[in-house]
């Protein structure tokens, strides 16, 4: 039953999202012919209304009536600003959507993702418990696993892959840690030790990805970009720092400001060769230097 009123709750997030504002008689219209119900049973005052008050308590979701236009969601601003609930509701309504379509599963596919979820409650329970973790890791570049205890700092979602920004007791600085590579961990007696100045947001923006550590410092990175391919750097940006600083008929050139680490070196190679790096000048060696040892092994 609870989970039966969690996937209402989805449901009718998701409706009154997509639609902006929607009136009652259609919100109910369409929760008639839901695939979430079986009875084809109306969506009646009493329980829409406990619906609303449970969705505002559950997720912070407010959703209000305008007399002239409907039911629609008042705080949507502050939740495009919030990046988790932001995840969590597309997450939420993507499962909504292949619920109601479960008969076309066949026709929807996904990349696999590697198995890692079943970590993030341990750690975010860490977290806002202000508590370290006792974590058992197998590092790829180890042959044998190794336990000590963790400090959290933040989660990173990258490339299907979460990642855990933590400080261990072996090391004065904080480490990246892939949950895929998590063996065991549960939470620990002791307390999290975190600098409260830390801001998981900002510490980030200096970076591509999840590689850190390096001792190379933020500066300004000029790509010169095909103008095949400039309609697809502009629907999805490959950094918030990115801007298009110059535009011809045949290229785009842009320029983004953080480190250029291993992560970054790896996006501008899958992208070759319609991408060409102008500065600076030791990452445009870089790229040089990769491109020729990927044409020696063709040799």
């Amino acid at each position: 039953m609870a989970k039966n009123y969690f996937n209402r709750y989805v449901w009718l997030i998701d409706t009154i999202n997509r639609h902006g504002h929607i009136s009652r008689e259609e919100i109910n219209r369409l929760w008639k012919r839901s695939s979430l119900n079986d009875t084809g049973e109306e969506l009646y005052e009493r329980t829409f209304h406990n619906h609303r008050e449970a969705i505002l308590n559950t997720f912070g979701i407010e959703i209000k009536c305008d007399r002239s236009l409907g039911y629609y969601i008042a705080n949507s601003d502050d939740l495009e600003g919030d990046g988790i609930r932001q995840w969590l509701m597309e997450s939420l309504s993507m499962n909504n959507l292949l619920n109601e379509s479960s008969d076309m599963r066949d026709r929807i596919l996904f990349e696999k993702i590697p198995s890692s979820q079943k970590w993030l409650p341990v750690i975010v329970n860490a977290m806002r418990d202000k508590k370290a973790v006792e974590l058992t890791y197998q590092s790829f570049t180890r042959k044998e696993p190794s336990t000590f205890t963790a400090h959290p700092y933040c989660l990173k979602l990258f490339r299907q892959r979460w990642y855990m920004l933590a400080r261990s007791e072996d090391y004065d600085k904080p480490r990246v840690y892939s949950l895929d590579r998590i063996i065991d961990a549960h939470q620990s007696r002791q307390g999290l030790k975190r600098p409260k100045s830390f801001d998981a947001k900002s510490f980030f923006d200096n970076y591509f990805g999840i590689i850190i550590g390096t001792n190379r410092k933020p500066c300004e990175i000029l790509l010169k970009v095909d103008e095949s391919q400039v309609k697809y750097f502009d629907s999805l940006p490959l950094h918030e720092s990115q801007r298009k600083v110059e535009v011809t008929n045949e290229y785009s050139i842009y320029s983004y400001h953080f480190a250029p680490t291993f992560d970054f070196e790896q996006e501008v190679l899958s992208h070759s060769p319609f991408v060409e790096v102008i500065s600076p000048e030791y990452f445009r060696d870089e790229i040089r230097a990769d491109l020729q040892k990927a044409l020696e092994r063709y040799d």
